[in-house]
């Protein structure tokens, strides 16, 4: 019983029309799915993604009043997005033309890739992937042939490695397959894969014990997903956790797919997804993400809804 690799990512903006211009015009990323925060309704749920909005693309946020985050380690501190190998003096140029906190092209575990910041200052990397495919969105600012992939790898901060690694090898089932020194000095990352392994199937663990606990705001990471086929593989990881004796949320019917959370030891929330079935389930796959989108158990309450949501394009 394996993942297959990183299904979203989930992160926190305090300002839901200038993420959404920032992701679709500087990024160039499809929104394919504009809908609310299930368990807050008063909250935009944003989702951004390639032009078929597949599973492992998804970057997705919460809108949220809040101040921005305390950097630190029990956090996902730092978003990997694949890009074709190729596309790198592409989007160095393009983060230079958009004014982005970014670093130069280095070589980081053997691959090309660019640290950048968005304007919450969000933590990314793009990584190059020779192996990727991609499935470009038409209306994209962003030329096809350099559209970001997916997600991959991403990267989470704890204090210590032991009980981290024993939740991903003996629950997960990833594999530890490298190491390599951090980029900014502090401390070791070690390298789990999942699946057929590669950038879209990576967990990057940095372990840094000297840094203050990190606190979630505007700019941090709320969680990361993780890939499951359908629904009968999510009961079959439901009955893993519960057997192992992970607390965890049992499985959540999110409507575009299937749910499962739980905490690892170092204190970052994870979850398991199924692959379907998508965007695409309530509204036509051309125009997906244009209007509200509201799953079934909240449509009666549509208008209460949007009168307490700040319009956006």
């Amino acid at each position: 019983m394996d993942l297959t690799g990183i299904h979203h990512l989930t992160a926190i903006t305090a300002d839901a029309p200038a993420n959404n211009r920032f992701y679709t015009q500087s990024l160039g990323l499809r929104r394919v799915k504009k809908t609310v925060n299930q368990d807050d309704t008063s909250a935009y749920h944003l989702f951004f993604a390639n032009g078929a909005g597949s599973a492992g693309s998804d970057l997705t946020f919460f809108d949220w009043p809040v101040g921005r985050e305390r950097r630190g380690t029990r956090s996902i501190s730092r978003t990997g997005l694949r890009i074709p190998a190729n596309s790198l003096d592409y989007w160095a140029g393009r983060l230079s033309d958009n004014k982005l906190t970014a670093g130069g092209i280095v070589t980081l575990d053997g691959r090309g890739s660019i640290d950048f910041e968005d304007p919450e200052g969000q933590r990314f990397r793009l990584t190059a992937d020779a192996a990727g495919a991609s499935e470009p969105w038409a209306k994209s600012p962003v030329p096809a042939e350099h559209q970001i992939l997916g997600l991959g790898p991403i990267t989470i901060s704890v204090p210590e490695l032991e009980p981290t690694e024993t939740v991903l090898t003996k629950v997960m089932n990833l594999r530890r397959v490298r190491d390599y020194a951090s980029p900014d000095g502090e401390g070791q990352v070690h390298v789990f894969e999942m699946g057929a392994g590669g950038p879209a199937a990576e967990l990057h663990v940095a372990v840094q014990p000297d840094l203050p606990t990190a606190r979630q705001g505007a700019g941090a990471v709320h969680h990361v997903a993780f890939r499951t086929p359908d629904v009968p593989a999510i009961h079959n990881w439901a009955n893993r956790l519960n057997e192992l004796r992970v607390p965890n949320s049992g499985e959540v019917e999110r409507y575009y797919f299937r749910s499962l959370y739980f905490r690892e030891p170092g204190g970052n929330l994870f979850e398991i997804a199924t692959d379907g079935p998508g965007f695409a389930v309530d509204e036509p796959f051309e125009t997906m993400g244009e209007r509200l989108s509201l799953p079934p158990f909240l449509e009666g309450r549509r208008a209460q809804i949007e009168a307490g949501l700040k319009p956006i394009d």
